[in-house]
């Protein structure tokens, strides 16, 4: 059986899966885990298998040091690089710029252009390229696959791509509407027409992927014609900590009437604000104990992210015209039951007919929760974006060993 070492390298962490390409969506990986708190005075390193967790706390000066020591956690149980038939390395690489539509076989030019892009992501791909430059010096003789957030979202129209803003400046700093999430919302779009079984050219669709990181996106016909998140993540809808959609002009006002600089206005957008900012929680579960409670900073927060949740909602479906599908994903969207209820309460009009009975089942299947009869059908799909890396990887990781070049 062959796999794909999956890599999720963040600023002080770095995330892994060893996952079989043709495994079904629900499959378990053979190996997840993550390297946590590097270069802070104590890590963690913690290998999932067999059912089974295995955490050692040590610290971890370097992202190779805990990559190292992982595989060697990974070995002690027969499951390490070394031990199974690993056939590509795919790594989450969040921001592709205008240059990336499609995964990319790592090459040292591919390197050099994702570290060109580091302006348009500060916070993720320095930290995205460590791991890709750890993992290439640790496993050189496996093709390493870069699969970019934003190429999904690369062609959509430029109506929606690009901001109302001066020509000449959008286009020396390369400011337009990328998008994110995007192998998220590409792999949940594609279960859907398995679902309503039709053709995937001719089904239009919303999926919403909640989870801290929250984003809509319309698809027409497997392409995307529009996402709520921009030229960074923290557009669109209001999400755990970051703000969504404001006024630009806030930014201004900040900056003069309170005296706030760039990076304190940064934090407070994207740290500080969203439902954690209105309520000071970001985790649902808590939200919605706090709700129970009557607590009204509670009840706001949820108002307001719902209300955000809504009206993207009536947007795309305007600009698709025709909706057969709406779809949940991701940690709020397949687990918390009212929100799905109430971003789609009373839009029978609409052809929405919920199911509130369905909406209720613990199923982590893909499923319906519309009625059968609902001229816009309604699914919680669980999203698997490992899977979809290690499919990527392993089509480019093929394609590169035809051409002889491993």
């Amino acid at each position: 059986m062959s796999y794909v070492l999956v890599l999720n390298s963040g600023s002080s962490s770095v995330k892994f899966q060893l996952v079989n390409p043709e495994n079904a969506a629900t499959d378990a990986p053979l190996v997840s885990g993550l390297v946590e708190q590097v270069g802070e005075p104590m890590g963690a390193v913690t290998v999932k298998t067999g059912g089974e967790a295995y955490k050692e706390e040590l610290e971890i000066p370097t992202h190779s040091f805990g990559l190292e020591r992982a595989f060697e956690i990974m070995h002690d149980h027969g499951v390490g690089p070394q031990d199974v038939d690993v056939i590509a390395v795919g790594h989450r690489v969040v921001h592709g710029g205008k240059l990336f539509s499609e995964p990319q076989l790592i090459t040292d030019q591919i390197e050099s252009m994702i570290e060109d892009l580091i302006p348009l992501a500060p916070l993720h791909n320095p930290a995205n390229l460590d791991g890709i430059r750890v993992a290439r010096a640790m496993l050189p003789n496996i093709p390493h696959v870069a699969v970019f957030d934003t190429a999904f979202f690369n062609h959509m129209p430029p109506a929606a791509a690009l901001y109302a803003i001066n020509n000449e400046v959008a286009s020396q700093y390369d400011i337009r509407r990328y998008g994110f999430h995007g192998t998220s919302h590409e792999f949940v779009s594609q279960q859907v027409p398995k679902l309503l079984d039709r053709d995937p050219g001719h089904v239009h669709q919303i999926t919403l992927h909640l989870g801290n990181g929250a984003s809509a996106a319309a698809i027409r016909n497997g392409r995307a014609i529009d996402t709520s998140m921009g030229l960074t993540p923290l557009a669109g809808l209001a999400m755990g900590t970051r703000s969504g959609d404001i006024d630009p002009g806030i930014i201004f006002h900040l900056a003069r009437q309170a005296g706030m600089s760039i990076d304190e206005i940064d934090n407070l957008l994207n740290k500080q604000s969203g439902v954690k900012g209105l309520a000071g929680v970001n985790d649902f579960r808590v939200l919605r104990e706090r709700i129970q409670n009557e607590d009204q900073d509670a009840w706001l927060a949820y108002n307001i992210y719902i209300h955000a949740l809504r009206r993207f909602i009536g947007a795309y479906m305007i600009a698709l015209g025709r909706v057969d599908a709406i779809t949940f994903t991701a940690g709020v969207g397949e687990n918390d039951t009212e929100v799905r209820q109430d971003s789609l309460y009373n839009l029978d009009m609409y052809g929405i007919h919920f199911d509130k009975e369905a909406n209720l089942s613990p199923s982590r299947e893909p499923r319906m929760i519309s009625t059968r009869t609902s001229p816009v059908k309604v699914f919680v799909v669980p999203t698997n974006e490992e899977l979809a890396i290690a499919q990527k990887s392993a089509a480019v990781a093929a394609m590169a060993r035809e051409a002889g070049l491993y």
